[in-house]
């Protein structure tokens, strides 16, 4: 084994803290028998507050040099000019490039439409309507709203090369697109790089859909894996609707990837792709599900095989608690976030256990 990899664990709010700290259980050197730098960050809306966002960069300079993140979900005050969230500011300086989120079934867990194939939303982590620039002019009923939006040749190529790599993995489709006829020189330009990776990759197979068609025949399409590539706004908007097709929004992790020139991630933030859950706070009954898939997953982005393995155990163990009916209560079960978790630390060690013994 090489040198110790080193996790930036960016702490946040209310229950995101709590399912935080259940997911670093799962990476204790007892558990997967393996060492682990965790460099911790409070980027809780108190500490924000306090510092201006200073931790939030000094969080991310920290994240981009060990490559990899572990990240609680964060309160966003409405407040304009508040700190605002803290998301923008850590895609900004990792040079964060998509969010990957793939919705998947939960075993024994009823998906919408009888859905069985995963689902991969590649989105555009920056860029688009979420870096628009706004202003109103005029008064009363003729008061008029604007904005402009930009998007690079550079991220919409990274977000279509991504794609067509991962499904090549997956063995899956890459399907739909942006609302390339009404916009063709502004969402046409993820289209043509769609086009362009298209024929760079001719053995996977490619279905491109305009955004709303994509949503009306994304149930006649799911018979079979999916990755869909798309703009900032859509893939927030269809990455919440694809993970709820499977039951939870608290069945799959959230990627934030960075990458190379040769779209090989460098830098991986996990995180759940849900928020605080305020309501659930100190009650011991919120899904730890999301959180401790996002561990798993950045145990599976490093290099060292020993690593990868310990994130597959930890998959495999989720979702064999899941199919053995240890369950919280959003998926129709009675197990506390703390059980479940125990009962994962369990099937983990026995996972690992006949590697250890070699």
């Amino acid at each position: 084994m090489s040198t110790v990899p080193t996790i930036i664990v960016l702490e946040g709010d209310q229950t995101g803290q709590e399912l935080l700290e259940e997911a670093v259980r799962l990476l204790a050197p007892e558990v997967i028998d393996l060492p682990l730098n965790l460099v911790r960050y409070d980027l809780s809306l108190e500490n924000r507050r306090a510092t201006k966002n200073q931790v939030v960069r000094e969080a991310a300079i920290a994240m981009r040099e060990a490559g990899f993140g572990l990240k609680a979900a964060t309160i966003t005050p409405e407040t304009r000019g508040d700190v605002g969230s803290p998301n923008a500011i850590l895609r900004k300086e990792i040079d964060g490039t998509v969010i990957l989120r793939t919705g998947r079934a939960l075993p024994g867990v009823e998906t919408i439409g009888n859905i069985s194939a995963p689902i991969a939303v590649v989105r555009m982590a920056t860029e688009d309507a979420y870096e628009a620039k706004e202003w109103r002019e005029g008064e009363g009923a003729g008061e008029m709203a604007y904005r402009t939006t930009y998007i690079s040749r550079k991220n919409c190529r990274a977000a279509a090369e991504f794609s067509f790599i991962l499904a090549k993995q997956m063995g899956a489709v890459v399907f739909g697109g942006p609302k390339w006829t009404v916009s063709p020189t502004y969402e046409g330009l993820l289209k043509e790089t769609m086009d362009e990776a298209a024929r760079k990759y001719p053995e996977v197979p490619y279905d491109p859909q305009l955004i709303d068609a994509a949503y009306a025949l994304l149930f006649g399409r799911a018979h079979r894996p999916l990755v869909i590539p798309s703009l900032n706004r859509d893939g927030d908007i269809l990455s919440d609707l694809v993970l709820a097709l499977y039951g939870s929004i608290a069945g799959s992790e959230s990627l934030l990837i960075s990458f190379d020139e040769n779209f090989k991630p460098k830098c991986v933030m996990a995180e759940a792709p849900h928020g605080t859950a305020p309501s659930l706070q100190g009650k011991n009954v919120a899904n730890p599900l999301a959180m401790q898939l996002a561990a798993g997953a950045l145990l599976m982005q490093m290099e060292d095989e020993a690593y990868q393995r310990a994130g597959r155990a930890i998959r495999e163990a989720c979702l064999e608690c899941v199919a053995a009916g240890v369950r919280t209560g959003d998926l129709g079960g009675t197990a506390k976030t703390t059980e479940f978790t125990d009962a994962v630390i369990g099937r983990i060690k026995e996972k690992l256990a006949p590697a250890v013994a070699q």
